[in-house]
């Protein structure tokens, strides 16, 4: 039947390619079929019986002629529609046997496509019988496809992850399966879909093998833990090599000062400060070290609090100041007078990156000197510090590489200065840590500046400035001074207060210039030398209207009676702005003062040089009990000998259990002590125990608070709270800093008076 058909089907394809043979046979036909029954008729007519009519005869024929002529264009028309509908039926069938036929190779094609993918495919329907398997999903199954076909078998799942769900409906988890070469993860994605129309929806799983990644990802993640605890470990091992290293070097530091303050040949002395020094070096190191390890681990905090900029900038050059004059050379500081006076901002971290900086600048600066300048800079509540030196400079190939850890400009320099290397990577990083950005301009043999840029907003802390700027328009000033960082900088400064200013660099040439015009004031620089300066104060007597000062390094103490009388006051380097400003802006000067009577411009001067604190309390009548819980027996000899000298009674114990009862003594003997100082770490009961104890004892007894101050070598900020969770009042690091000890005991001993 099939065969015929497809025969029918190539007659009429052929019939309609050529449709004159069509015409010539269907001609034919009726041609013969009319002529044949013509000749019958008229045969049948003219014979002999027929009773032949001629009139009946042609009507007859008339008549059968029109049937004839009616049927063959009826049947003309019918077959012409039934062609046409055949020819629309056959065009309709032959585009449905071209897309049955593109759409079996599509099928051939998707279906070689699934299997010479590397993903599993699988179908299943709804009651999880299988469909449909690739061959990479049979592979894994180690099944054939005729076996998996209709069943519902399942690959062995060994562990599975949790399953997502995409908003598209799909579902999302890995697997964990047994296959032919061991344990392998898939990553799957199922999801419905359509076989054929009216069909049930068949659940299509596409899986792909993730166990490289999946690996991968577990080796990173136990590296990452790894590398975690190495570093947590590297943390403890600081701390502990920290806490280990400043317990001896707090004696050597603190007996070495012990020494240096007995009777000692110069020889002795010598050695002495060696000792010292390098215990200094000793413990800068392990100062960076720790904040090296902090920033790496990423602990460092910072904190948000007011400060006063003038304040801190002043307070660094003071601090730094001895080390610039023992070099022979200058550190001043200009804080330009548009930014706020007070800031937000971590002031102990921002104190550590200048203090580093300027150190640095000072170390590799043989003369001239060393600049501090805070100025606006390029972004609104953005400050720029600049320290600028005269030292020997930074090569333009080593600028970047002294950012790194353990870096130095070259070898030379190395051997030449010291140092770890680790300074200007820890600021970097702090700086980094706090919003801002270092810098470095550097001309080898002419100096360096590196340029601190960090945002610092305004303080709105609602108290008065301490300090406002003079209005000095219209006065004119004369320094005498060589040419110098601090004088451009006082220079500039007067020049901001509205001053004219003239720098000589000669006394004899400032004495010449004197009967030129009026001088409100003239400052001369110590220096120049006793000769020269006497010169020029004789001869500036008549011409300066106001005041002659003397600026100098030295301290008042320091100063002979000879050369403070020639002046009408003095001012000590580096110079702050408010003791420049009282000066310039007090009372006139007309005498000059002497030792024995002292004017009033000197005691603005004093007053001006000193630096806001708590006032001093009178000394107590006696000294403060004091207990100290210290297990090292160099350390707790050291804390005995400096209290005894600061004339207070001091109890020694080597462990918590001891402390305990010697407190517990002393408290039910009715004489408690005015002060525990507590180790951290200590034998049979350690300082946070001991504490905790006494808190408790003492909230049980309601009994008074003895103050308890920690003392140990641990810095770190976790340290630090602990002490205070249980219950210290304050943290005193090793190796004992000698006047924060004599603050922290002036202070007790102020409030015991107080309250007596």
């Amino acid at each position: 039947m099939g065969r015929f058909f497809r025969i029918k089907l190539r007659f009429r394809r052929f019939l309609r390619r050529h449709s004159w043979v069509a015409t010539i046979i269907r001609s034919f036909t009726i041609f013969s079929v009319a002529f044949g029954g013509a000749f019958g008729f008229i045969s049948g007519a003219l014979s002999p019986h027929s009773g032949y009519d001629p009139n009946s005869f042609a009507i007859g024929v008339s008549f059968l002629f029109a049937l004839a002529c009616l049927w063959i264009v009826t049947l003309g028309i019918r077959l012409r529609l039934m062609r046409k509908r055949l020819r629309t039926v056959a065009m309709h069938n032959e585009a449905m046997a071209d897309r049955n036929w593109e759409l079996q190779e599509a099928e051939q094609r998707a279906g070689k496509l699934f299997e010479a993918q590397g993903d599993l495919i699988v179908l299943h329907d709804l009651e999880g019988r299988i469909t449909y398997a690739n061959d990479a999903y049979c592979e894994l199954a180690q099944v054939s496809r005729d076996n998996l076909i209709d069943s519902t078998a399942t690959l062995t799942v060994l562990e599975q992850s949790e399953t997502a769900l995409e908003p598209s409906g799909t579902r999302v988890y890995d697997q964990k399966v047994e296959g032919p070469l061991g344990p392998r993860w898939i990553a799957w994605r199922e999801g419905l879909v359509r076989n054929d129309a009216g069909a049930p929806a068949e659940m299509q799983s596409v899986g792909r093998d993730v166990t490289d990644r999946t690996e991968s990802e577990r080796a990173l993640a136990e590296a990452r833990d790894q590398a975690d605890a190495a570093n947590r470990a590297k943390s403890r091992f600081l701390a502990m090599a920290s806490h280990e290293i400043r317990t001896p070097l707090n004696g050597i530091i603190g007996m070495s000062g012990l020494l240096m303050d007995t009777q000692l040949t110069p020889e002795q002395t010598t050695y002495v400060k060696a000792v010292k020094t390098s215990g200094d070096a000793l413990l800068a190191l392990i100062e960076e070290l720790l904040d090296y390890s902090k920033i790496e681990a990423g602990k460092i905090d910072l904190e948000h609090r007011p400060f006063a900029l003038s304040g801190l900038i002043e307070d660094i050059t003071e601090l730094l100041a001895p080390r610039a004059q023992a070099k022979g050379i200058e550190i001043a500081a200009y804080v330009d007078e548009r930014l706020p006076m007070q800031v937000t901002g971590d002031a102990a971290r921002l104190r550590q990156v200048l203090l580093n900086l300027a150190g640095n600048a000072i170390k590799f600066t043989a003369s001239g000197g060393v600049a501090l300048i805070v100025e606006p800079g390029i972004w609104p509540n953005e400050i720029s510090f600049l320290v600028r030196d005269t030292g020997i400079g930074i090569a333009p190939e080593a600028q970047q590489r002294i950012f790194r850890e353990f870096e130095q400009a070259d070898d030379r320099i190395a051997r030449s200065y010291g140092g770890t290397g680790l300074g200007l990577s820890i600021s970097d990083r702090i700086v980094k840590r706090m919003g801002g950005r270092i810098t470095l301009a550097s001309t080898p043999g002419a100096g360096s500046t590196f340029e601190v840029s960090i945002p610092l907003t305004a303080a709105d802390t609602g108290e008065a400035n301490s300090f406002a700027a003079p209005d000095l328009a219209g006065q004119s000033i004369m320094l005498v001074a060589p040419q110098s960082i601090e004088v451009s900088l006082i220079s500039r400064r007067l020049q901001r207060w509205g001053a004219q200013t003239c720098i000589v660099s000669d006394a004899d040439v400032a004495a010449a210039l004197l009967p030129e015009r009026s001088w409100h004031a003239a400052l001369i620089d110590h220096t120049l030398g006793t000769a020269a300066m006497e010169a020029f104060a004789n001869a500036a007597r008549i011409h300066a209207t106001h005041r002659i000062v003397m600026f100098t390094p030295a301290t008042r103490q320091e100063l002979s009676a000879a050369e403070t009388a020639m002046f009408t006051g003095y001012l000590v380097k580096p110079l702050r702005a408010a003791s420049l400003a009282a000066r310039l802006t007090a009372q006139p000067e007309i005498a000059a003062p002497s030792l024995a009577m002292p004017t009033p411009g000197l005691a603005i001067e004093a007053a001006a040089e000193s630096v806001p604190s708590a006032p001093a309390a009178a000394p107590p009548d006696r000294g403060l009990s004091i207990l100290v819980a210290e297990d090292n027996e160099i350390n707790a000899l050291l804390m005995r000998s400096l209290l005894t000298r600061l004339g207070h009674n001091v109890v020694i114990t080597t462990n918590g259990e001891q402390a305990m009862e010697s407190w517990l003594s002393a408290t039910s003997a009715g004489t408690p002590y005015d002060l525990v100082l507590m180790d951290i770490q200590m034998p049979r009961l350690n300082g946070i125990e001991t504490t905790k104890q006494i808190r408790a004892h003492e909230a049980g007894q309601s009994i008074r608070r003895t103050p308890i101050l920690a003392l140990t070598a641990n810095t770190l900020v976790e340290d630090r709270y602990a002490c205070f969770e249980a219950g210290m009042d304050g943290f005193l690091i090793k190796p004992l800093d000698r006047e924060k000890l004599e603050e922290a005991l002036a202070g007790l001993a102020a409030a015991r008076h107080i309250a007596a």
